[in-house]
């Protein structure tokens, strides 16, 4: 993905553990990506899942009051791709939930780009989400 690929794009990030967070800042930055949050609490995961703008989501599945699978859910009502990420095998999500793409935590730099790379293939532009 060149950085102009995924420039603009929104990106809700879903994180509690302030230094992944700021990882996945750090590269969603390089990328040109604007992003939303990060979020480290499952009510304003779900307050943005429901009302936010964003073309895309990172979801971290253990967040601050709980899993993050009402917020996944949510997300797939509105069409938007997201990634899990977790460190916990497919046996640990909910059966609706095991064949969406997946960050292992830990992850590198390069996986996450990959990610990225699938997340900007599967979203809508900007301006298609702005009509949501």
């Amino acid at each position: 993905m060149s950085m102009n690929h995924a420039a603009k794009r929104r990106i809700l990030v879903v994180e509690d553990e302030m230094l992944i967070a700021m990882t996945i800042e750090d590269i969603l930055h390089e990328y040109g990506c604007e992003i939303i949050g990060p979020v480290a609490t499952l009510d304003k995961a779900l307050k943005l899942a429901e009302e936010g703008n964003f073309e895309a989501a990172i979801l971290d599945v253990t967040i601050r009051g709980g899993k993050v699978y009402p917020v996944a859910e949510l997300l797939l009502e509105r069409g938007i791709p997201f990634v899990l990420a977790s460190g916990y095998g497919d046996w640990a999500l909910p059966e609706s939930l095991r064949d969406k793409p997946r960050l292992l935590k830990p992850f590198t730099s390069a996986a996450l780009e990959e990610q990225l790379r699938s997340l900007h293939d599967k979203a809508k532009s900007p301006r298609e989400a702005a009509k949501l």
